[in-house]
């Protein structure tokens, strides 16, 4: 993004002057601004929201004479901007500009559609500050008394809601806990008060921004009884049945050993935030934070939509102008400032469509789930406007204090998760599609999409010539040159999936005329690559049958020249004597004579073989963690070798049984290498249980190498 400063007047107290000004107005750099996360990190078990609120830093950024988000026309003079004047972020309109331009902010009326926001405990305030939010932009009012506004806690009750249950609780519960530690009456209680503020601020962020995109969705808010996970998903169930026709999750946390049935709902649209941490939270790990290293769940779940992070920039009309990949932005004070999470699952498998797309083998991901599907805005200085009066918690020298935010940017995933929800809204829901996401990967490379091709959430940012992390593949921090898991390509990359939305047309299924158009697309796609695949094949077998039969051969070869020495010799013994003066009478083989055998592969002809050696056989890093846990495909099962030289090498998997005995799992590979370092999978849609198995590789020209494994 290019920041263009207006001058202004400072006078001596610090204040802006007020100065005759109509033009494009722009946003200060970043440098000004700094940004907080809002929940705390979450411990095993539980989730965090991942709502990032940007604060000033500087004098000019806290007189709010700046426009925040992108350069726009301000009439009049230089004057604190509200919100909506920008601000305070980007505004309901922004969003459309940014989105679906020239669209209408409503679903069809002939497909109502309910939008669900997931979250822990209680916000006694959320349909007061979305009234609020409703007028300062000018939209339909959606309340309790109109139908538009439902809130409910995690067993769909609307009363009985989570702490705190009433304004009147929440006043009194912080009046009592700003008092120092000494005189404070629960700790715990005074704990879950604080969080329950911090959620407060992901509550009316979910809302809000699901409101601004769909304006006439029933908005459905499922309260968690607190943020474990087993509470959420009590929720997300809650949601479901009370007939919610998309969910949104800006919630996560580490992925549990396995699926849970609450996102296994077909036809209903499950959204997910894919994290604030960057590539598998590097940004976490090289602070020294306790957060975990791995993909953020329920993001990392293939049964819903996983929803990365770009840093948007719009022109100063309010329309889209460019995205990228959304990593830190520059800080002084080296703070973390966020980037847009991913990376592969190291639980759930990658469902059909990511395995389909043409420039998954790049992926890095082999057979495991890859986040992202979609993406949205998530960096916190092009965040949105958020109003939120929940006291939010805050401690200094030992003594809690709470101040109320009122208006305040926000940005993060949690920002991006609800506008692709309310968009799958805005197409009338799922439309009968089982798994949602799937829509999404069927317009990949159409106009329906703006594909992000710059950048990357790794350490690196996608730039290689001048990074100081890690470049090896598949690191703590960052995936490595030309690995999408965490670097922005033309097509499909995990950073931000298929693109950001172009129009509403993205989240429709295909009409029946696309349907067979893409039908037979892929049935071209196929055909070639059977072709394709069944020629490598011919040439493989030839390369191997004229290998063998050029072993045969030379052992044919071999054994008659050894047939012809010993009847020499016979010969030289019956007659006394002996062949080339060895002693006892026995012959001498020459140097280069009939029988002679050299440490290349001479043969008896003077012909000779090059003996292929391979070495350093093993499991690729994500394999080996997978085989521990279980569950792992055969197609999953990636290995890297050294071969001495460029040779057909055999693969086959067996399982050790009783006694030793081995039973071939799957089919028998047959791998044209290249010399040097090799890294290859094998083939087959079965899963292996658990058991000892022996993978072998024979090269066709040297010895076997075996590799021991034990699935979990």
């Amino acid at each position: 993004m290019v920041f263009v400063l207006l001058a202004l007047a400072v006078g001596p107290s610090g204040t802006v002057a007020k100065a005759a000004a109509q033009g494009a107005a722009s946003p200060l750099p970043a440098t000004d601004y700094t940004v907080h996360t809002v929940c705390a990190q979450p411990q095993p078990g539980h989730a965090g929201c991942l709502a990032l609120r940007l604060l000033p830093r500087t004098s000019t950024a806290r007189a709010h004479t700046h426009p925040l988000g992108f350069s726009r026309v301000i009439p009049g003079s230089v004057h604190p901007l509200s919100a909506s004047e920008g601000g305070d972020g980007l505004r309901p309109q922004d969003l459309r500009g940014a989105y679906f331009p020239g669209e209408e902010p409503d679903a069809p009326a002939s497909e109502p559609q309910t939008i669900a926001l997931i979250d822990a405990y209680n916000d006694p305030q959320a349909q007061a500050d979305l009234k609020v939010y409703d007028e300062e932009f000018s939209l339909p009012p959606c309340t309790t008394e109109n139908g538009c506004f439902k809130q409910v806690n995690q067993n769909g009750e609307a009363g009985n809601l989570p702490i705190p249950k009433s304004k009147l609780e929440m006043e009194t519960l912080d009046k009592s806990c700003q008092l120092t530690k000494k005189g404070r009456r629960s700790q715990e209680l005074c704990a879950e008060l604080w969080e329950a503020q911090e959620w407060a601020v992901e509550i009316s962020t979910d809302i809000q921004v699901a409101h601004a995109v769909c304006e006439n969705c029933h908005i459905l808010l499922v309260e968690a009884q607190s943020a474990e996970y087993s509470a959420l998903e009590v929720a997300e169930q809650t949601a479901v049945s009370l007939g919610a026709n998309e969910i949104s999750n800006s919630w996560g946390g580490r992925e549990p050993a396995g699926e849970n049935k609450a996102f296994q709902h077909e036809g209903v649209v499950i959204t997910a935030s894919a994290g604030d941490n960057g590539y598998l939270n590097w940004t976490q790990a090289k602070e020294g934070q306790s957060y975990y290293s791995g993909a953020d769940y329920p993001a990392s779940s293939p049964n819903v939509v996983a929803v990365g992070g770009t840093r948007l920039s719009l022109t100063p009309q309010g329309v889209w102008q460019s995205e990228r990949v959304w990593n830190e932005d520059p800080d002084p004070q080296g703070g973390n400032q966020g980037a847009g999470g991913g990376g592969c699952s190291e639980v759930f498998p990658a469902p059909e469509w990511q395995l389909d797309v043409p420039d998954w083998s790049s992926v890095g991901c082999e057979a495991r789930r890859a986040v992202s599907d979609v993406s949205a805005d998530g960096d916190p200085y092009t965040g949105v406007a958020v109003y939120d009066s929940v006291p939010y918690p805050t401690e200094e020298e030992g003594t809690q204090t709470s101040e109320v935010i009122g208006w305040t940017p926000i940005g993060g995933t949690s920002v991006a998760s609800p506008i692709i929800a309310s968009m799958f809204a805005l197409a009338g829901g799922s439309h009968g599609v089982a798994h949602p996401a799937q829509t999404l990967y069927w317009h990949l490379g159409t106009p329906a999409l703006h594909d992000i091709t710059v950048g990357g959430n790794g350490e690196c940012d996608g730039v290689y010539t001048s990074c100081s992390g890690s470049m090896n593949p598949l690191s703590a921090l960052d995936c490595g040159v030309g690995v999408l898991i965490c670097n922005a390509a033309a097509g499909y990359d995990a950073p931000t999936g298929v693109g950001t939305p172009n129009g509403i047309a993205a989240f429709t299924p295909l009409t029946e005329a696309q349907a067979k158009q893409r039908a037979e697309e892929e049935a071209a796609v196929k055909h070639a690559t059977e072709v394709r695949e069944a020629e490598e094949a011919h040439a493989a077998r030839a390369a191997r049958e004229a290998a063998e039969a050029k072993q045969a051969q030379e052992k044919a070869e071999q054994a008659e020249a050894e047939k012809l020495a010993a009847k020499k010799i016979q010969e030289a013994q019956q007659a006394g004597g002996h062949l080339g003066g060895g002693p006892n009478g026995t012959a001498n083989a020459t140097k280069n004579g009939a029988g002679s055998t050299s440490q290349s592969g001479a043969t008896s002809n003077g012909k000779s073989t090059t003996i292929v050696r391979l070495s350093a056989l093993r499991l690729t890093h994500t394999a080996t963690i997978a085989l521990r846990r279980g569950g792992l495909l055969i197609s999953a099962l990636g290995f890297s070798f050294t071969i001495s030289a460029r040779a057909l090498v055999r693969v086959r998997l067996y399982r050790e049984g009783e006694l030793g005995r081995l039973a071939p799992v799957g089919p028998t590979l047959s791998l044209l290498t290249a010399k040097g370092a090799n890294r290859r999978h094998l083939h087959g849609r079965r899963t292996l249980p658990a058991g000892r198995y022996v993978l072998i590789l024979t090269p066709a020209s040297g010895a076997t190498r075996r590799l021991k494994l034990l699935a979990g």
